[in-house]
Order: structure tokens, then C-alpha cells, then sequence
């Protein structure tokens, strides 16, 4: 094997880790916003990352079946419905439950981690235990090849774009909307924020229906990767709790960073290794990492 098949086989692996970098960010997103922003143990996060994978893949068979010579158009609409209804789920569970449990994590961490398993429950019993998967639009498939031998996914492409608007839209929402600086008021100071009229049993609702709708984005976007069944989304719970305590725990930026580290390590890792071996020497990096800074790589200084 020759220097030039090496690089191309490094980059194609280098660009499945951005594949699994996306959803990972795009999970670790919603859920730095839910447990970052809110100190919220969301074990049912993944989940409502099934929820929008399953209404990909319910829109498509509908349009499938009713109009299918719309086939081309209906991912985009997809992916909005996946966070309409999974900002709905979020809104439900949160009047419903979590806004009982605040300032009780361990409560939280077994509430929603029965909610979990009554999601996944659900799944089996309204769609089927079986793994499925949408029929895709044309122009998500094939391969971009900018170089002989080196073939690029057209739907890791359309992911990570996707994945670089909805990370661009989040930042822009905390920084520079009401609701994000409501958010950051409440974070730093809820007496105070609450003194100053603000909302903020209002504001933490808000807050976990988005960050519960960007897990319905994630799971729009895992199904052009991925097949979809009951426990999907439990798969990827653990690694979004590694990527937003490893960026540090009410940190975006390092939400993102902490994702990118642990997709590419974990992919490059995988060619030279098993998938368990890859994942073991990927879980130790973090933890040694975590042993020297154990406030993860972007630490938030607020007031309590």
C-alpha cells in the first residue's frame, strides 16, 4: 500500500469520525442545553432523538405511498417536523414532570430514566421492534469523489452542513435573542432573574423543549447514517453525557470541541483497532483527561 492510498484511506476514515462528530454534536447540543443550562439529568435525551429518526422515517413511507413523485423533496420538511414533534415530547415532559424534580438530580436521573424505558416500550408497541430505515431522496446518495480513490459520502455532507447551521443557529439564539439571555440570567442568578421579571419557570420549559427538539434534529440526521430501532437512541446517551461533561458542563463551545475529539479519536482509533478496543482506549483518554482537568476543557464560571 503506497503513501497515496494511505492518506486517502486516513482522510475517508478522518470523515466517518465527522459523520459520527455530527450526531454526536448535534446530541451533546440538547443536552448541554438540558443538563449544562439546567442541571436537568435527561436519561430519556435519546429518545427524543428516536422520536425525530421515526418521523423521518413515518413521513417518508406516507409520502412514499401518497405522493411519490415528491419523494425529492420531503427530507427538509422532515427534519423541521422531527423537531416540531420532538419539542412538543419536551414541552409535555417537562409540565408534566420534570418541573417537579428540579434541584433533585438523582431524582431527575431515574424519573427520566423510566420515561426512557416507557419511550422505548412505545416504539416496539406502535411501530415495531424491528430496525428501520426511510427511503432517502436521490440526491443524499452516491458518493463525491474529489480525488481518485478518495469517494466522500454525499450524506455526511448534507449532515455536517446540517449540523453547521443548527450549531450556528444555537449559538446566535444564546447570544444574541431574548430567550438566551434569559437563559444566561437565570443560569448565573435565578433569585435575581426572578426579582427582575423574568420568567423562569417559563424559560427552563422553553429551554428543555429546544434542547429536546435539537435531539429531534439529531435524530433526522442519524437516519441517513444509520437504521432506527426502539433502543437507538439510548446507543448514543452515554456519549453525549462523555462530550458535554468532558467540554465542560455549561459550555457550547466546548461541546463542540469535546465531540470533535471524541468522533476522530474513536474513528482513526477503529482502523487500527477493534470497534471495543477503539471505544476503551477512547473512554481512557477521557478519563485521564478529566484526572488533569476535571472542570473538562472549557470551564463556565457562574454564580451559584
Amino acid at each position: 500500500m503506497n503513501f497515496s492510498e494511505m492518506l486517502n484511506i486516513g482522510l475517508m476514515q478522518g470523515f466517518a469520525g465527522l459523520s459520527l462528530f455530527s450526531v454526536l454534536l448535534l446530541m451533546g447540543l440538547g443536552l448541554a442545553i438540558i443538563f449544562g443550562q439546567m442541571g436537568v439529568i435527561n436519561m430519556a435525551h435519546g429518545e427524543f432523538m428516536a422520536i425525530g429518526a421515526y418521523t423521518v422515517y413515518m413521513l417518508s413511507v406516507l409520502v412514499e405511498g401518497l405522493a411519490p413523485n415528491l419523494m425529492a423533496y420531503y427530507f427538509p420538511l422532515a427534519i423541521a417536523l422531527a423537531f416540531v414533534l420532538a419539542f412538543c415530547a419536551g414541552w409535555l415532559v417537562e409540565w408534566a414532570l420534570i418541573r417537579h424534580l428540579y434541584k433533585r438530580p438523582l431524582d431527575t436521573l431515574l424519573a427520566t430514566w423510566g420515561l426512557s424505558l416507557g419511550l422505548q416500550q412505545l416504539f416496539r408497541s406502535a411501530i415495531g421492534p424491528k430496525e428501520v430505515s426511510p427511503t432517502l431522496p436521490e440526491w443524499l446518495m452516491g458518493s463525491w469523489a474529489p480525488h481518485e480513490g478518495l469517494d466522500i459520502p454525499i450524506n455526511g455532507l448534507f449532515v455536517l452542513g446540517l449540523t453547521a447551521l443548527v450549531t450556528g443557529a444555537v449559538l446566535l439564539a444564546l447570544y444574541r435573542s431574548r430567550w438566551g439571555l434569559r437563559v444566561r440570567a437565570t443560569v448565573s442568578n435565578r433569585t435575581m432573574a426572578n426579582a427582575i421579571g423574568i420568567n423562569t419557570r417559563k424559560t427552563d420549559r422553553l429551554t428543555f423543549a429546544i434542547g429536546c427538539g435539537i435531539a429531534g434534529i439529531a435524530g433526522a440526521a442519524f437516519t441517513t447514517i444509520g437504521s432506527t430501532g426502539p433502543t437507538s437512541g439510548s446507543l448514543y446517551i452515554v456519549d453525549s453525557f462523555l462530550v458535554v461533561t468532558f467540554g465542560g458542563a455549561a459550555s457550547l463551545l466546548g461541546t463542540v470541541a469535546s465531540a470533535f475529539a471524541i468522533a476522530q479519536t474513536q474513528s482513526i482509533s477503529e482502523f487500527f483497532m477493534t470497534g471495543s478496543m477503539a471505544k476503551v482506549l477512547t473512554l481512557s483518554l477521557i478519563v485521564v483527561m478529566l484526572m488533569i482537568r476535571p472542570q473538562g476543557l472549557f470551564a463556565s464560571k457562574v454564580r451559584r
